[in-house]
């Protein structure tokens, strides 16, 4: 006695057709799971028995063998429970084999056999219509999740009994259909206002630059500032998710078991603050089974890593290749996956360990070899990947004690940076992989980015004053790129240049005497 049931399994942030067959013969009683099943699938045994009974359905007195194709990939998970008790429901005769066909199965049993949520509902749902599947049957809780996906059938279910009268047409389970605001929600711009920052106002320009072309930004002053402050207001000025966008990113969560309750699809641009204790692995991603990172986890979003160097030197180099590629690859002796990795680097740090190197009022109790060893935390090509480093001084009493509003709100500067937005949307329509500025190449840069003699003559000698680098001097043409989208202009003139170049703080290296 065979039966075959199909489910799925989550590598990175994709999903795959896993078959789970079941036979059943006339031996001594037991039930062995083979096909590279670890952990939770192994202890799948007890919670199937358990829940099999409790449904009222009786164990085949047989020996079960399971085997889950295909059989040289690992399996990880409990959503293989439902698949495994349909299947040998299915072999015993209890169920017909016929709806199985074109049905994938996931969802883990608990002993009174109630399905649970399990993780990566979204790329299974994905894998599913990918492979022509007409429906998929999740744990209840899980099916606005899976609706997001157009063109398979959803069937939510609670326990194994109502799945098996599904199967057998003694019961119905229309497919599930969510409200429309899980698609497609308002833009929330929550209590964070960029009117709510006092003064600061050459740091705001700064941000509202970051935030029309996507670059990366560095934030130097005393504490106090308001560092933290600004960059948290950032993602109320960014654009709001496309759909696609959303369904990257929900993808990315979805896998990682981090989905809020209630709220299936992130329309929200991420907003990413781990502590600078944090380790390589909960930055990057990895581990023994592969886990997306902090810097997927802000994917379409913004990473703000505060206090930059007191991050170990680990952690500020691997940063690298995300910021520079927008993925993370991540490589196991039988396997390697990508993890997406695409986010606006916003971070901040102090001009010297004592943070007040630059304060008016605060002294400053560090040596020039103290500052010196501080900057030196964070290398020249990491520097060099951060396109506007941006000096924070402390606030005035005058302006904190001020009651009127201090500057436009994030409504405001929201709407400049969505017609910058659709300014480069155009140009780099053609373009692959391309919507923003920063994410331009060197062949762009030469096509989109030509300068006028005056503005090439300031690049110049801005280029020989501070010994610039080739990766400094095309993030400079990418800023003032942006510069002159603000400003609504097709050609970069010598002010935009002048502007991008005065965002290289730490290349200039003005504070270290």
């Amino acid at each position: 006695m065979f039966s075959r049931v199909h489910s799925s399994a989550v590598i990175g942030v994709d999903a795959f057709i896993v078959e789970v067959e079941t036979d059943l013969e006339f031996r001594l009683p037991s039930l062995t799971t083979v096909g590279l099943a670890e952990g939770a699938v192994r202890e799948s045994k007890e919670r199937v028995t358990s829940a099999l009974k409790n449904s009222g359905f009786l164990l085949p007195q047989k020996r079960i063998t399971i085997n889950l194709a295909p059989a040289d990939v690992r399996k990880e998970g409990s959503a293989f429970d439902l698949p495994i008790a349909v299947g040998i429901l299915a072999a015993d005769g209890v169920v017909p084999d016929d709806p199985l066909n074109g049905l994938v199965l996931v969802g883990e049993l608990s002993l009174d056999a109630e399905l649970r949520h399990v993780k990566g509902i979204l790329p299974i749902t994905m894998a599913a219509r990918e492979n022509g599947f007409g429906g998929i049957i999740v744990p209840a809780c899980d099916a606005d999740e899976a609706a997001l996906v157009t063109g398979v059938a959803v069937y939510p279910a609670r326990n194994l009994a109502e799945v098996a009268d599904f199967l057998t047409s003694r019961k119905i389970i229309s497919p599930h259909c969510p409200d429309e605001h899980f698609r497609v929600s308002p833009y929330n711009t929550a209590d964070l206002d960029f009117s709510d920052v006092r003064g600061q106002a050459h740091v705001k320009r700064a941000l509202e630059i970051a935030a029309a072309g996507s670059h990366n930004a560095l934030m130097i002053g005393p504490p106090g500032s308001g560092k933290t402050m600004l960059a948290r207001r950032i993602p109320g000025i960014l654009p709001k998710m496309t759909l696609d966008e959303a369904l990257e990113t929900t993808k990315i969560h979805s896998v990682a078991g981090k989905l809020d309750t209630g709220t299936p699809l992130i329309s929200q641009r991420p907003f990413r603050s781990p502590h600078h204790t944090i380790s390589e692995v909960a930055l990057i991603g990895g581990g023994s089974t592969p886990r997306p990172g902090e810097v997927s986890m802000a994917h379409n979003g913004v990473l703000f890593l505060d206090e930059l160097p007191e991050l170990s030197k680990k952690n500020i180099e691997s940063l690298r290749q995300p910021i520079e590629d927008g993925h993370i690859g991540i490589a196991r002796a039988n396997y390697a996956v990508t993890f997406p990795a695409s986010f606006m680097l916003i971070s901040s740090m102090n001009p010297c360990p004592c943070g007040y190197l630059t304060d008016t009022v605060h002294d400053c109790s560090c040596t020039p070899t103290a500052v010196r060893r501080y900057h030196a935390k964070i290398s020249g090509p990491i520097l060099d990947r951060i396109d506007l480093h941006v000096d924070v001084p402390a606030v005035r009493y005058e302006e904190l004690s001020d009651a009127r509003p201090d500057g436009e709100s994030s409504a405001i500067v929201r709407k400049r940076v969505n017609e910058t937005r659709d300014i480069q949307k155009e140009r780099y329509k053609d373009y692959p992989n391309c919507h923003a500025n920063a994410h331009i190449g060197a062949r762009a840069v030469q096509h989109f980015c030509s300068l006028d003699g005056r503005a090439e003559s300031v690049l110049k000698r801005s280029m020989d004053a501070f010994g610039f680098s080739a990766r400094v001097y095309h993030r400079i043409l990418k800023v003032a790129r942006t510069i002159a989208d603000l400003d609504k202009v097709d050609a970069i003139e010598s002010r935009h240049i002048s502007e991008a170049v005065q965002y290289r703080t730490l290349d200039r290296k003005l504070w270290i005497q």
